[in-house]
């Protein structure tokens, strides 16, 4: 019987949320189509062709992936952080953290919400791409298996950054001097391989490179790290934020007045 309701919650959170995505679509998908076209026209377009080849392909072709990545990203970051802020704003969060509904299923209620809205852009971008150069996907299973977890940790990043904001300009604060830094530094328009050897050594450091690099390799087959490394790096960021967002949950910090 429990886990019967647990279901109904589960379906009834993923259902508001992508409700609320189609509701509001052209705040949540038209946007980031039309900012990665840009992205398209003038990196790839008029900037590419005078750059010429990266990586044995075409700058176009290069970028791509990482376009992709770059939406559904900052896609998943923001519909949760959005959605689980909107929810504490309106105070009827209160109502699910009085409810019989366990931690695990609320956190994932709001995930699959981010999961839909990061993805759904991952798919418009990538059809987007279509009309300026041809893809042909090298490995579906690393390039599929990547976008998912990428968007799994970065709803999850965005939920730990919801329970924390007190406004609404605590919301923008992370993506702003944070995620769009590491996304710009993560390898979306060039190679490390291009950087001196120190520059390349801290730009290990940056785990949204390996992400991008990973998610390049499904598509193009080239990569500039070992995508086993990438896996891992991804992987127990998923567990460490999954990890804090539950027990955030569990001691009500910034959700109990």
């Amino acid at each position: 019987m429990k886990l019967a309701s647990y279901r109904v919650a589960f379906h009834t959170l993923v259902h508001k949320e992508i409700m609320r995505i189609m509701r509001i679509w052209v705040q949540t998908l038209v946007p980031p189509a039309i900012t990665m076209t840009l992205y398209f026209v003038i990196f790839g377009n008029l900037i590419g062709s005078r750059i010429g080849q990266m990586g044995g392909h075409s700058y176009m072709e290069y970028i791509v992936p990482g376009l992709i990545m770059l939406s559904v990203i900052t896609n998943a970051y923001a519909n949760v952080v959005t959605s689980f802020f909107g929810a504490k704003f309106g105070k009827h969060i209160e109502e699910l953290l009085i409810s019989p509904v366990p931690n695990w299923v609320i956190l994932w209620g709001y995930v699959l919400g981010g999961m839909a809205r990061s993805l759904a852009i991952g798919v418009i971008v990538t059809i987007i791409s279509l009309f300026f150069t041809r893809l042909q996907v090298q490995h579906w299973g690393i390039t599929i298996s990547v976008l998912i977890l990428t968007s799994i940790l970065f709803s999850l990043a965005g939920f730990v950054n919801a329970v924390f904001a007190q406004k609404f300009d605590d919301i923008s604060i992370v993506p702003t001097f944070v995620l769009t830094p590491l996304t710009y530094l993560g390898g979306i328009f060039y190679s490390v391989q291009l950087l001196p050897e120190f520059w390349q050594k801290v730009s290990m450091l940056n785990p949204i490179l390996h992400m991008v690099n990973a998610f390049r390799y499904g598509i193009l087959g080239v990569s500039d790290i070992p995508i086993a490394t990438a896996y891992s790096i991804i992987c127990i960021f998923i567990v460490l934020f999954y990890c804090i967002c539950l027990r955030l949950l569990q001691r009500g910090v910034g959700l109990r007045t």
